[in-house]
């Protein structure tokens, strides 16, 4: 009789502990959701919301209003992937990734090892390097629209002196999309430069003392201590860079237009053109959810195959 008594009042105990401890967590659940609640409110505004208004919107034919008219399925996506025009801005969207993101990282990379070197002036230099991030797109594009101007371009007249043949650098299909690529490589460098070289410096010295002790050699440091070390900088940045290029409009826009002959039509400029153009929002729509899938698809990629290589500490 008194075990039982005991065991009642055991489990009773336990019951209210059990019921306290669930009180405290929903407690905290409800504080954690009024912290969060202004978050969310911005997100609903300025994310869920137009996300889930494109993909409506994707289903539909519209008017210039952006009203909706006809309900179409999958019409859109059908008639946009037979579409030349569309596919052509696929394969340059690629290619501009393909142009700009090995290349910003490679320069960056080789500048910021330099710049991690203990020299007399190397502030100086530091402060060059990353100068472009403080220079906006639009400034940036005008100062290479006219590096590239056929006529009283730097770049022209430097061909001028060597006694080479002027180059249309925006007007090409040859060179259009290299040109753009290369402003866009420059732009991007002060900030990749920037991220790369905190990373480098937040590597610990004493493991290069200690391959100074072994006598190992500058390369050999690069290849064994640096690169690995730097791996989680070098992921985050790879992947930033990659959103970015998919992103790409303003230089675009300023320097070609789309052009030539849609050379340089590169998705985000695409849907551009389709919503506020030609007025077809039901079309853009449908080409943001394909660019939307894309790059998260891009991204899902990056973190399944490349954070297998990166070294934590």
């Amino acid at each position: 009789m008194t075990n039982s008594t005991t065991n009642n009042t055991s489990n009773t105990h336990l019951l209210e502990i059990e019921q306290v401890k669930k009180k405290i967590r929903m407690n905290n659940f409800y504080k954690g959701m009024l912290f969060l609640l202004p978050s969310i409110m911005l997100f609903s505004v300025f994310l869920f919301y137009p996300l889930f208004r494109t993909i409506y919107l994707s289903f539909f034919l519209t008017k210039a209003s952006g009203d909706t008219t006809i309900f179409v399925g999958l019409e859109n996506y059908v008639n946009m992937f037979a579409s030349p025009l569309f596919l052509k801005s696929m394969k340059s969207t690629f290619l501009f990734v393909f142009y700009t993101v090995p290349t910003t990282i490679l320069i960056s990379l080789f500048l910021a090892v330099i710049a991690n070197e203990k020299l007399k002036g190397i502030g100086f230099f530091r402060t060059i390097f990353s100068s472009t991030m403080g220079v906006s797109v639009a400034a940036a594009s005008v100062l290479w629209l006219y590096l590239f101007n056929p006529t009283v371009g730097l770049f022209n007249q430097i061909l001028d002196i060597f006694g080479f043949e002027a180059i249309g650098w925006l007007t090409d299909p040859k060179w259009a999309l290299l040109s753009v690529s290369a402003t866009t490589i420059w732009m991007n460098i002060g900030f990749t430069f920037l991220i790369l070289l905190s990373g480098l410096q937040s590597i610990d010295s004493s493991l290069y003392e200690s391959a100074d002790i072994e006598g190992a050699g500058y390369f050999y440091k690069l290849r064994r201590i640096t690169i690995p070390m730097l791996s989680p900088t070098l992921f985050f940045v790879i992947t930033v860079t990659i959103i970015n290029a998919f992103q790409s409009f303003g230089q675009i826009d300023i320097l070609t237009q789309g052009g030539p002959v849609n050379e340089t039509n590169l998705l985000v400029y695409s849907i551009y053109r389709e919503a506020f153009v030609n007025y077809r929002f039901g079309s853009a729509s449908a080409q943001a959810i394909v660019l939307f899938v894309l790059i998260l698809f891009m991204t899902y990629l990056q973190f399944k195959l490349g954070e297998r290589k990166v070294h934590y500490q």
